[in-house]
């Protein structure tokens, strides 16, 4: 038996603010846009990662009102969990998201276990990092 990531999801609060992001500026392919109830699931991926879809929902999409509500609390707080992706140049790549405009939280740097990172915050507050290994 072998078990494998399939789709992880992302909480935003604006789909098409974040696809530009995502796609963008992290360069990200889109493989599905789903629209149902007034809302949108938009699945990205990656060539180097077959397989593995990103999801992007809103809070309340897929969900009761109440549970929207909760999450979008968690949301405007900042406190949901953040996103690691793995680059084989990071310092590439953060010049590629700074140059998108992104917040840039930190800027490249080696960290004393091991890989050097940065970090920026999406359209919508997440926390994403982009992380080499040493």
């Amino acid at each position: 038996m072998t078990i494998s990531l399939q789709y992880t999801h992302i909480t935003v609060n604006d789909v098409d603010e974040s696809v530009a992001f995502y796609r963008d500026a992290l360069g990200l392919d889109v493989l599905n846009d789903v629209a149902s109830g007034g809302h949108r699931w938009l699945t990205l991926g990656s060539p180097a990662q077959p397989g593995l879809g990103i999801v992007l929902s809103d809070p309340h999409a897929g969900r009761s009102q109440a549970d929207g509500d909760a999450l979008q609390e968690l949301l405007t707080k900042g406190v949901l969990p953040n996103i690691v992706f793995a680059a084989d140049d990071v310092d590439a790549a953060f010049e590629r998201v700074r140059a998108s405009g992104a917040e840039v939280l930190q800027e490249p740097v080696a960290q004393p276990w091991g890989p050097k990172d940065c970090a920026f915050r999406d359209p919508s507050g997440n926390t994403v990092r982009i992380s080499q290994a040493a």
